[in-house]
């Protein structure tokens, strides 16, 4: 009887073994992820310098590429179906692109106004509220960062991000432009701007203007997310930058006032100009109305004196021809008589 019980028991243990390895044992990866295999804990790696070898490493500084050195993992593509042994785990993860909204704390669901809107400090000590999208996904060449060397890469990405765009904001100078206004005489001074006289102590009116370039030095200052925590920021954009509201009435009426200056400024800028135009095309046309009448005075002057270097009597032959020609046209002639 125990003999039986033994083999029973071992039977039913080797049972249990090949059908959790069969039932268990069998994975697939959908097209949008990525796996990782891991056994006893450890994940299987490949001989590759590591993750810093890649488009990963090149935004890093020196000391970041230090601390942030990860090796390269072996990455199981999509399909299947893959086996995996009891004491191995898969870890899948998604690769597509997700799209979030800027203000999102994955760690408390009632910051940022609920999530909803980010604030930030501008250059001139103003409080305004930020809203956006940011894009990201899961880098496939640094899964090890955005599984095992972060504990939450989300938040830390989140975080990264946010800091970043609060030092941009509280730093921001818009870009310099070329004067737009042309002097009116050669030599003359330049009149001071309208952007200089009226817009530029207002940064949020800086910021509004070049969201696009904002938005693209976000994208470049963001690029090192991807070798720090296994996520590539796609693209952020910046939506909306709203002041606060006890002075988003006294903003208004200031933009309003420099609305109606610069219009006023544009009109005068253009009737001057016009003017100018008018005046230059009047002298123009004088000025050829002018040559019109001396060219061939100077033309009657040239031939006259090539006869006079023809000889002493070429010129009186010259002048007795033009008198009859002259003769033959008039119906009277009077003439003076010597006395």
């Amino acid at each position: 009887m125990d003999g039986g019980v033994y083999e029973g028991l071992l039977l039913g243990v080797a049972a249990y073994a090949v059908v959790r390895c069969l039932l268990t044992g069998f994975f697939t990866v959908d097209q949008n992820e990525r796996a990782v295999k891991t056994s006893f804990g450890r994940a299987e790696r490949l001989a590759s310098p590591g993750s810093l070898a890649g488009p990963a490493g090149d935004s890093l500084d020196d000391e970041e590429r230090q601390r942030y050195q990860y090796p390269q993992l072996k990455v199981i593509p999509p399909g299947g179906p893959y086996f995996k042994w009891p004491w191995e785990r898969v870890h899948k993860v998604s690769v597509a692109t997700q799209t979030v909204n800027m203000a999102f704390d994955p760690e408390n669901p009632r910051a940022n106004r609920n999530n909803t809107q980010l604030e930030a400090v501008t250059k001139d000590q103003l409080n305004v509220g930020l809203t956006g999208q940011l894009r990201f996904r899961v880098s496939e060449r640094n899964l090890y960062a955005y599984l095992f060397a972060v504990n939450k890469p989300i938040a830390h990405v989140m975080g990264f991000f946010i800091s970043i765009l609060r030092e941009r904001i509280a730093n921001f100078e818009a870009p310099a432009k070329e004067p737009v206004i042309p002097a009116l005489t050669d030599g003359a001074p330049q009149p001071p701007s309208l952007e200089t006289s009226l817009g530029a102590a207002i940064s949020i009116n800086d910021l509004r203007k070049n969201l696009r370039e904002l938005n693209e030095t976000m994208a470049q200052e963001c690029r090192a997310s991807a070798g720090r925590y296994g996520i590539e920021l796609d693209a952020s954009l910046i939506t909306g930058i709203d002041p606060p509201d006890e002075v988003d009435s006294a903003l208004a009426a200031i933009n309003t006032a420099h609305n109606q200056v610069s219009s006023d400024l544009s009109l005068a800028h253009a009737e001057a100009d016009q003017k100018i135009v008018m005046s230059r095309r009047a002298v123009e046309i004088e000025t050829l109305r002018a040559q019109a009448e001396v060219e061939p005075l100077r033309a009657m002057a040239g031939q006259l004196a090539d006869l006079k270097r023809q000889g002493p009597g070429a010129l009186s032959t010259y002048l007795r021809n033009v008198r009859l020609a002259l003769y033959g046209k008039a119906r009277q002639v009077i003439l003076e008589v010597k006395r």
